[in-house]
């Protein structure tokens, strides 16, 4: 039912897996990107995660349509009969690759917890295109909100915290680079794929095949550009372990899940998530990988923390106010009549 209502239980452990999901990526990530010289490539990664997508939404798909042949139909009538839908979910599918290659690029270069915290600019980003692509308005406290963000994370990137526990080279500013790119590729790939979902009535799984389908083309081929020698040579699934895989699989079934629950959450436990998966990511940087916090970090981490909690607060009803008042306004009137 649409409007049954959804336990305190169940929405807490939304909260907590998409919490888990959150942190345990990112710190994933980065472990697989600083144990080994001989890496694998990161490209390859990106694409696997788009066929796995792929697979997943056309099984949530087929159990939407309930049988083979409606199956068959949705994806004849929306797939192959329509290039122009493929075409228009082409646009997010190069963005969102863009995106995921840049978050490769990014933990090799920077701590979880430095990563985990300056990636939160995506709210700001989304924020941004909201207003120029569906023209929504912020209120006061959401743009003050994005400013105290902003600051944090100047302070985390203003002085780096130190790591003792990785020995391969990094470089900080690209890493900044990359997150910024990323960051903002999600902005943009996010509110375009929103007003793509609100243009029609076609079900979500089925935007989802034509996005992932042109994500595929789109990965492979940059596998090819990108280390289009290397992966002849040594093979598609060159450097590849255990932890790989755990990372693809989280990158794959993390978004769609993420997708999925976050209709049963509000905006304050959205943020309440963001916020303990950072700290999650700092605790597991200071164990794995002897992650030392200055204090330029935990204020910028803190500042953080507390505007993605007020960005998530309910906007005021102004209309609703406002009538409030011309009533207050009116009675006054009378009692002075």
């Amino acid at each position: 039912m649409a409007n049954e209502p959804v336990s305190v239980v169940f929405k807490l452990y939304c909260l907590s897996v998409m919490t888990v999901v959150a942190a345990t990526y990112t710190v994933a990530l980065r472990y697989t990107r600083t144990i080994s010289s001989e890496l694998y490539f990161s490209t390859t990664a990106v694409c696997i995660t788009e066929v796995i997508k792929l697979i997943l939404s056309l099984g949530m798909l087929a159990k939407e349509t309930g049988s083979p042949s409606r199956l068959k139909n949705s994806l004849v009538e929306h797939v192959i009969r329509s290039p122009r839908e493929l075409l228009k979910l082409s646009i997010p599918s190069v963005v969102y690759a863009v995106q995921n290659n840049m978050a490769f690029l990014a933990l090799s270069n920077l701590d979880a917890a430095v990563y985990q915290v300056t990636y939160q600019l995506k709210i700001p980003c989304t924020a941004l295109c909201t207003v120029l692509m569906l023209g929504r308005s912020l209120s006061r406290l959401q743009w003050f909100s994005v400013f105290m963000l902003c600051g944090g994370v100047t302070l985390v990137q203003w002085k780096h915290a130190e790591v003792t526990g990785v020995q391969i080279e990094q470089n900080p500013f690209v890493g900044f680079v990359a997150i910024a790119v990323a960051v903002m590729c999600s902005g943009f790939a996010g509110v375009y794929f929103e007003k793509v979902l609100k243009s029609s009535d076609t079900s979500l799984w089925v935007r989802n095949i034509q996005m992932y389908l042109s994500g595929i083309v789109v990965t492979l081929a940059g596998v090819y550009m990108t280390e289009g020698e290397n992966v002849i040579v040594k093979g598609f699934f060159f450097g590849y372990t255990p932890w790989v895989c755990f990372v693809v699989f989280l990158a794959s079934v993390g978004g769609l899940y993420t997708s999925v629950v976050v209709k049963y959450t509000d905006n304050i436990m959205k943020g309440f998530s963001a916020a303990a998966a950072i700290v999650l990511s700092t605790v597991a940087s200071v164990l794995l990988f002897g992650l030392q916090i200055t204090i330029t970090f935990a204020s910028g981490a803190s500042l953080v923390c507390v505007s993605i909690y007020l960005y998530g607060l309910p906007k005021q009803d102004t209309s609703k106010l406002s009538r409030l008042d011309a009533e207050k306004e009116s009675k006054q009137k009378l009692i002075t009549v």
